[in-house]
């Protein structure tokens, strides 16, 4: 499973993990690296302390493949809780506004498609946008005053889930790249003139990776006491899942590996693949680069060492 270097043991896959609420998403990676002693580790999307759910985690080579994740769509369930705007747009924040007005059900729906396709979305302040070279929260929290453009975010699907109360709505959402679910219920709650925050906040997926995989890091404590690690983790390439994957033979594996450009037969080339596209190029099962197609020539664009 690993090999023994300095500076810790070589572990290549993804953990995925359930982050608990009240952790930073770097407290995370900083907990898993202790237990597993991996020499490198990341984590593939930020996830705020209040929120939980799914955290990928990148052990060594698959810490490469870490962009394509944080590219990926994303779904989450969350609590809207209607009535106050809070300065961090979730229920950590301070009050500075109220409303007593509680939307019907059928204000909400009739409001959600305006918040669908490509939108114009003004990131909270109390996010990690760079301002000036400093990120907007550490200006938030000297209390500065921060402005924030509207940028444009996709958000693929955004479905009211359940009602629990008049105060509160629960809500489904599938985004991509950049998308604040905390601003989404932000200018929900403008829209509905309603004012709201969000209270609870889950990441059920993000691209490959779902809760049906996801540990807790209490199970990975016992998991890696029992000398299991193996069996949890997910392989580097299923990260890469939405790339065209390409066959090569050991020689043009090792080729490749050293940095070498290879060619392929034609009959050989993925359908999907055009010139300039990148591929997925495989070895009896084990990623062997991201390489970059042109014609029939392969030239590697970052490489794999498994073992």
């Amino acid at each position: 499973m690993a090999r023994r270097k300095r500076g810790g043991l070589r572990i290549n896959g993804w953990l995925v993990i359930d982050k608990p609420q009240g952790m930073t998403s770097t407290h995370v990676v900083n907990v898993v690296k202790r237990l597993t002693h991996a020499r490198k580790a990341g984590h593939g999307g930020t996830l705020d302390p209040l929120a939980t759910g799914i955290l990928p985690i990148a052990l060594g080579e698959a810490t490469k493949t870490v962009a394509y994740v944080m590219d990926a769509p994303k779904r989450y369930r969350f609590t809207m809780r209607f009535g106050e705007a809070r300065d961090t747009d979730d229920a950590e924040g301070q009050v500075i506004a109220t409303s007593e007005h509680r939307p019907e059900d059928a204000e909400i729906l009739a409001a959600l498609p305006a918040f669908t396709g490509t939108i114009m979305q003004r990131p909270p302040i109390f996010a990690a946008v760079k301002v000036g070279g400093e990120r907007a929260y550490d200006l938030a929290r000297r209390g500065e005053t921060v402005e924030l453009e509207p940028r444009p975010v996709r958000i693929d699907a955004f479905q009211l889930v359940e009602r629990p109360s008049p105060d509160t709505a629960v809500f489904e959402v599938t985004c991509g790249k950049g998308a604040y679910v905390r601003a989404l219920a932000r200018d929900l709650g403008e829209t509905l003139g309603c004012l709201a925050h969000i209270e609870e906040l889950r990441r059920l997926a993000v691209g490959p990776f779902d809760l049906e995989i996801a540990i807790s890091l209490s199970a990975l404590e016992q998991i890696v006491e029992d000398e299991t690690l193996p069996q949890v983790l997910t392989p580097v390439a299923t990260a890469l899942a939405g790339i065209p994957a390409l066959a090569v033979t050991e020689p043009q594996a090792l080729r490749m590996r050293s940095g070498r450009t290879i060619r392929i037969a034609p009959a050989l080339l993925p359908e999907a693949a055009d010139t300039g596209d990148t591929v997925r190029v495989m070895q009896g099962g084990e990623l062997v680069a991201l390489a970059r197609l042109e014609g029939v020539e392969l030239s590697p664009v970052r490489v794999f060492h498994p073992r």
